[in-house]
């Protein structure tokens, strides 16, 4: 099985915009965290697979729109593997970010990222996650920042703020080089139509 080769080293406007994801992250922390940084990778999962699909018959076709086929963060991240525009590894780290949302959203109690049942969870995407180019670069950007008034930034919630700002800052770089797919033929009434004479 041959692997995709990456396109490029990282460049200066992902590196900025992860900086700048990390940062706005640091205002986070517990239930909001989570919350926070999963909404910001369904968004960007929304934008690419936005990049591959023919523009809707208006603004508000509502393709994804709660309850609507694409509503979902599930739903997304199952077509955006179907079609190819996330590899395995891609696919079971944001399985893992919904299901971690969903345990913070329906929990009625303090919960955490350090507790071991989410960190066990993590774990191995924070392993694979960390050979991203910036992941060292953006850990000693957090590393550095001073106390905010929630106090220093554990561990746990640095690991999940580097996952978040490497899967929203590589899903938004896919989508920029990425153009709508375009079948080769489609069906009409009068039979199998190549694209050119349908258009």
């Amino acid at each position: 099985m041959t692997h995709p080769e990456p396109t490029s080293s990282p460049d200066l406007a992902a590196a900025q915009a992860a900086r700048t994801i990390a940062l706005q992250m640091l205002e986070e922390r517990g239930r909001g965290a989570v919350l926070v940084g999963v909404a910001r990778v369904d968004a960007a999962l929304e934008h690419l697979l936005q990049a591959v699909m023919a523009p809707g018959p208006s603004k508000a076709d509502g393709l994804f729109l709660p309850e609507r086929p694409l509503g979902s963060l599930g739903a997304k991240v199952a077509l955006a593997r179907r079609l190819g525009l996330i590899d395995a590894q891609v696919e079971r780290a944001l399985s893992a970010l919904r299901k971690l949302r969903n345990a913070f959203a329906h929990s009625t109690e303090s919960a955490s990222l350090s507790d071991p049942v989410h960190s066990a969870r993590l774990a191995e995407i924070y392993t694979a996650a960390s050979i991203n180019p910036l992941w060292a670069p953006l850990e000693s950007v957090l590393t550095a920042q001073p106390p905010s008034a929630h106090g220093p930034l554990e561990p746990a919630l640095r690991d999940y703020i580097l996952l978040i700002t490497i899967l929203v800052a590589f899903l938004e770089a896919t989508a920029q080089q990425l153009k709508p797919y375009r079948a080769p033929v489609v069906m009409g009434f009068s039979g199998v139509l190549r694209v050119e004479a349908a258009s």
